[in-house]
């Protein structure tokens, strides 16, 4: 038991932060401090929106911003990642909001980082490099089109709709913007989105966004438009850690949500930092630590009234490009904000919700990198359809069935992959110092068959039905040293394939049995029929052999009382676990007929 402790606790320190982090924070501070700053303009508008998005307001947002922006960077295992909340987050929440009300999205998001910090002491970083990149291209192409559909109302300066589905929400929003339009917001909304397409194009160091915002914001308190509705008070500062969250006896209908929200910040984390690494050389984030410094980011900004948070790309490829070196960057961008939260809450407070809207439609169309879906599509056909299939449930159900749905097609894809990939071809036998008539006479009575790939689950049942449909023969021969895997169900088709060959008549004898096969077969009673006078049969010349043995005690075959040695000896065999048999055979074939192998 102490020895456990010792382990979990050795486990729990290797998470914290350590004396290299805050050797690097003294690398290049003032690039740092630049690096922040700019992030932290990039973050703001950013920040309001998904606020605003999630439907808990744009104070979340900014709370969010600099509560788990600052502990992520600390505890983080990256030191370029940018945490706050993100579009793909916001797409979760939104529902959540809608069932469970503020409350439910603030509990949520406390059980949703313990979640995260349990995975990262049970060290699952390491597994979400599986999730295949069809499914991440999907889901952000689904998540991008969310998140533009969610700005629909805003950008056309009406009400939001009743509704849980952003397609229905969308289309009743358009229909009250056909009974009675407001062009003053859909010209705030098109102008901020077009002057950040096209300055960052044209100047991409700038943020534009900030720009574009403060520039709607002027023309509107300036022209006095009351059609370009503002964003409204905000607190002067951060609220007081609360802990007003649901009733426990509600925890257990929002177990749910919470594992796709930690999903979804682990996913998106992960994904982040693996970006950050990809700019840079010479960095590399730690995954374990990466999800317990969003766990701890997560059990934090509830607290304090903010939403669910992941790492952001957007944001941290702005840092990256702006020299970032250190978590120090990252540190800034949280206190700046800080700043903007107690000094400039006035200011920000009268930013038109249309021009948010606009930044955030912006960010939608960016967020769609057309050359990666390009290549998805071209790739092949599975990794098109998985793409499609994960874009189409996000819209039209929600990210966590998207995601389910991608990795249960894209698995099931793979697995069909692999199991076409898995042969079973006849092979004649070696000639060897046969006569004509007696190799002929052999080939009426044994076949053998090379068994290539892996045989199990989703592909035994094609190999049974192949096997079994052997007739005129008296001995089967299967050549198994280039079985690359075998499981429970493959072993068992096998066992039954035998079985069903011996009722017949016809003896089945095995060559080359590895040793991870044999305790498979082992388990399900199949070595055993496969061996012959309790022997098994390492080569193939030796299971040749022994059936022709089997043939003239069966008087099928007459003894030569001079024959010469039927096939090479175990001497002269080059076959060996190290190098298949089938290798070593002058006569083996990759496929059935007569194609030959000349080595």
């Amino acid at each position: 038991m102490t020895s456990g402790i010792s382990r979990a606790l050795a486990r729990i320190t290797s998470l914290l932060p350590g004396r290299a982090d805050l050797a690097d924070l003294r690398r290049d501070p003032r690039r740092d401090l630049l690096a922040g700053l700019t992030v932290a303009i990039v973050a703001l508008p950013l920040a309001l929106g998904f606020g605003v998005s999630s439907g808990l307001g744009a104070e979340a947002g900014l709370a969010t911003a600099v509560v788990a922006g600052a502990l992520a960077a600390v505890f983080g295992g990256s030191n370029l990642q940018v945490s706050g909340p993100t579009g793909a987050m916001t797409v979760v929440l939104v529902p959540i909001v809608g069932a469970y009300g503020p409350a439910g999205v603030l509990t949520v998001g406390l059980m949703a980082g313990v979640m995260l910090v349990a995975l990262a002491a049970l060290r699952a970083g390491k597994y979400m490099q599986y999730v295949p990149a069809p499914v991440v291209e999907g889901f952000t192409l689904g998540i991008a089109c969310v998140i533009g559909l969610q700005q629909i109302p805003n950008a056309l300066g009406v009400p939001k709709p009743e509704g849980d589905r952003v397609l229905v929400v969308t289309w009743r929003a358009v229909a009250r913007f056909a009974e009675a339009p407001n062009w003053t917001a859909v010209g705030f909304a098109v102008a901020v989105a077009v002057v950040m397409l096209v300055g960052a194009r044209w100047r991409p160091t700038i943020p534009f966004s900030i720009v574009a915002v403060i520039a709607a914001t002027v023309v509107a308190q300036a022209a006095g438009l009351d059609a370009a509705k503002p964003i409204g008070a905000l607190p002067s500062g951060l609220p007081v850690p609360s802990f007003s969250f649901l009733d426990p006896g509600a925890l257990g209908s929002l177990l749910t949500p919470a594992v796709a929200v930690a999903a979804l910040a682990a996913l998106e984390s992960l994904l982040s930092a693996s970006v950050a690494d990809g700019m840079t050389v010479g960095q590399r984030h730690d995954p374990d630590r990466e999800l317990f410094g969003q766990g701890l980011a997560n059990i934090a900004a509830p607290l304090f009234g903010g939403v669910p948070a992941t790492g952001a790309i957007a944001r941290t490829a702005v840092n990256v490009r702006t020299g970032a070196s250190s978590r120090l960057a990252a540190l800034t961008h949280a206190a700046i904000l800080a700043v903007i939260v107690f000094a400039a809450a006035p200011l920000v407070s009268r930013i038109p919700l249309a021009a948010l809207a606009g930044v955030l439609l912006a960010t939608a169309i960016r967020m769609v990198e057309v050359g990666s879906l390009r290549a998805m599509a071209r790739a092949t056909r599975s990794d098109a359809l998985v793409l499609v299939l994960t874009a189409v449930a996000t819209l039209a159900l929600d990210l966590v069935y998207a995601v389910l749905i991608g990795l249960a097609v894209a698995g099931f894809l793979a697995l069909r992959a692999v199991a076409l990939q898995a042969r079973f071809d006849q092979v004649p036998l070696d000639r060897g110092d046969h006569s004509a008539e007696e190799h002929a006479l052999l080939a009426e009575h044994i076949v053998a068959y090379r068994i290539d790939g892996p045989l199990f689950f989703a592909a035994a049942h094609r190999f049974l039905l192949e096997l079994t449909e052997v007739a005129d023969v008296r001995v089967v021969i299967l050549r198994m040293s280039r079985v690359s895997t075998m499981d429970a169900t493959g072993a068992l088709v096998l066992k039954d394939a035998v079985l069903k060959l011996r009722r017949r008549g016809i003896l089945v004898l095995a060559s080359g049995i590895r040793a991870d096969q044999r305790q498979v077969l082992d388990s399900v009673g199949a070595l055993d029929l496969l061996e012959h006078d309790g022997r098994e049969y390492a080569t193939t010349p030796e299971a040749i052999r022994a059936a022709r043995d089997h043939l003239e005690r069966s008087g099928v075959l007459s003894p030569a009382a001079h024959r010469r040695a039927t096939v090479p000896t175990a001497a002269k065999s080059t076959e060996s676990p190290d190098r298949p048999p089938d290798d070593a055979s002058p006569t083996a074939l990759h496929g059935a007929g007569s194609r030959r192998e000349n080595r």
